[in-house]
């Protein structure tokens, strides 16, 4: 009989082990600020972005296009998010997209090529681009800014 006891408490604790790993709770410090463009005007992300980063390493990129609703494929850190919903600014720089949760932008070049957005949780962060291809001045300001915002740009994978 103990026998039988110490299998079935065995085989608990190794049913335990092969469970699947928690998915990575934050990809950056809560103990540093996030920083998001105060002045950042929303009608600037409308249209067709490419998903050219992220912290997501099970799939290989998205897109999203901004309208009137949003339309995504994005790649996340618990893998390949698709969706369809409205995406609110709550204030200048900073959206709730329905399906997502809370994107704050980082940081946008002057000529509204690429944006990198963010969560205040630090649970997600990606780099969008309007073409598939970021050039490597653009790659090299966007890791920049996540890095300064307290995200762990070593996990970050380049699609």
């Amino acid at each position: 009989m103990r026998h039988l006891i110490r299998l079935a408490v065995l085989s608990v604790v190794l049913a335990a082990c092969a469970q699947k790993p928690a998915p990575h709770a934050s990809f950056r410090d809560p103990e540093r600020a996030l920083y998001s463009l105060a002045g950042f005007d929303g009608a600037r992300l409308s249209g067709a972005w490419h998903q050219v980063a992220g912290f997501g390493v099970a799939c290989s990129g998205g897109m999203i296009e901004v309208g009137a609703e949003a339309q995504f494929d994005l790649c996340l850190p618990d893998g390949q998010k698709q969706g369809r919903g409205a995406m609110e600014a709550t204030m200048p720089g900073r959206f709730d997209l329905q399906g997502i949760g809370p994107l704050w932008v980082l940081w946008a070049d002057a000529d509204n090529r690429t944006v990198v957005l963010g969560a205040p949780s630090g649970a997600y962060g990606f780099i969008l681009n309007r073409d598939a291809k970021l050039p490597a001045d653009r790659l090299t300001a966007a890791r920049d800014i996540l890095a300064f915002n307290g995200y762990d740009v070593t996990s970050l994978s380049i699609y």
